[in-house]
């Protein structure tokens, strides 16, 4: 009986610590891509305009996919959107003091190397847009590779 005992204890902690290092793993995949997303997304795309911290952090076949006419599908790649986001920063227009978003995880799913998150954009406390992020994680690092989402307003 007391082997038993035992036997079922030693399994009982090594379950646990299985638990413990997958719960601690997933913690670390989730801070890897919201230091990510805030990095290269947010402050990349939309707050400093910064092409080279997107290029770290978009997949070189990353799309933006948006509905098109006649059920077709609008895809937007990131070299397009890298070029806009410098031709927008190089412009006489842009102040930086005034291009401020907010943003809000709403949801982040982690699955092994795959990974899909809901960000909310505001901006003047404005909810501008909900995004949908895929990712996958290529060696050590995550890169967005698809983006879909819906603009509840203009910003």
């Amino acid at each position: 009986m007391k082997s038993r005992i035992t036997i079922l204890s030693i399994a009982l902690v090594i379950i646990a610590g299985f638990a413990i290092n997958s719960t601690m793993k997933l913690h670390h995949d989730e801070t890897a891509i919201k230091e990510a997303l805030e990095t290269g997304y947010v402050h990349g795309a939309f707050n400093e305009l910064n092409p080279e911290a997107m290029k770290k952090t978009f997949h070189e076949d990353f799309a933006i996919f948006s509905p098109g006419k006649e059920g077709k599908i609008n895809r937007y790649p990131i070299a397009n959107w890298v070029e806009g986001t410098k031709k927008r920063k190089e412009s006489s227009d842009f102040d930086p003091t005034q291009n401020k978003w907010d943003h809000k995880f709403k949801r982040v799913d982690v699955s092994g190397k795959a990974a899909h998150v809901e960000l909310e954009l505001h901006r003047n406390g404005k909810l501008v847009y909900t995004d949908y992020l895929s990712l996958l994680k290529f060696d050590d690092q995550w890169k967005v590779v698809a983006k879909v989402y819906h603009q509840h307003t203009k910003p």
